[in-house]
């Protein structure tokens, strides 16, 4: 059984390892086997923004397009929220326009992100990736039909393991993002606070990765 890797700024090409990388339009890096694409909040620049996109469009055709992203607003950058939310609702609609799952990058904006998708009564599976609030935060993001994908901060916060504990099994992924430690080294802490072997782990995140990346293709992707 493979691992899946939500979100990574660095291929591997390990076998057992199905991952997720996160490209941008501008350094696109055609060699890679899987990965996703967007506009992220802090490159945003305006006088690109369509010219982005439309480099974007053109690779959500391709299969190897898991995933729009990642994308989304942050409240703790310069660049005005106005134009963040312009930019973050065009990525939803394209994203809804070709079916494809959004990976959320948000700081200090989860009502916002919760207000959009509701706005554009977005449909497609939206994943907040490197999740660190409360439970209080997860609870109303998977209320509202969000997955959270953890890694980085589960590693690194040890009070993240009762916010892990809480969230329902069918709304976790797991990635690594930009830390040193392999996926395998997530997949372990995760499976130690939920109390469940590693191959039990591996077995809720396949499932969880069918759901909601199996829509995408004819033919289905399988870990």
């Amino acid at each position: 059984m493979k691992y899946f890797n939500l979100h990574t700024h660095k291929s591997t090409n390990q076998p057992n390892v199905l991952e997720v990388v996160n490209q941008y339009p501008q350094e696109f890096e055609g060699t890679i086997p899987y990965y996703s694409i967007g506009i992220h909040p802090w490159h945003i620049v305006a006088e690109r923004v369509e010219a982005d996109l439309a480099i974007i469009e053109s690779k959500l055709k391709e299969k190897n397009c898991l995933a729009f992203g990642e994308c989304g607003l942050d409240k703790r950058i310069e660049i005005a929220m106005e134009l963040q939310q312009t930019v973050f609702e065009k990525q939803l609609l394209l994203a809804q326009k070709y079916n494809k799952p959004v990976i959320i990058h948000c700081v200090a904006a989860f009502q916002e992100v919760i207000a959009t998708k509701k706005k554009l009564n977005s449909t497609v599976p939206m994943l907040i990736h490197g999740f660190s609030k409360n439970a209080q935060v997860a609870k109303q993001l998977v209320d509202n039909g969000f997955y959270l994908s953890f890694g980085k901060y589960l590693m690194s916060n040890p009070a993240l393991e009762a916010v892990f504990k809480a969230v329902p099994t069918d709304r976790i992924f797991l990635e690594t993002d930009t830390i040193k430690e392999g996926i395998e080294t997530v997949y372990e802490l995760a499976a130690k606070y939920k109390g469940v072997s590693v191959a039990e782990m591996q077995e809720l995140v396949n499932q969880n990765f069918n759901t909601v990346f199996n829509q995408i293709n004819s033919e289905p992707n399988k870990l």
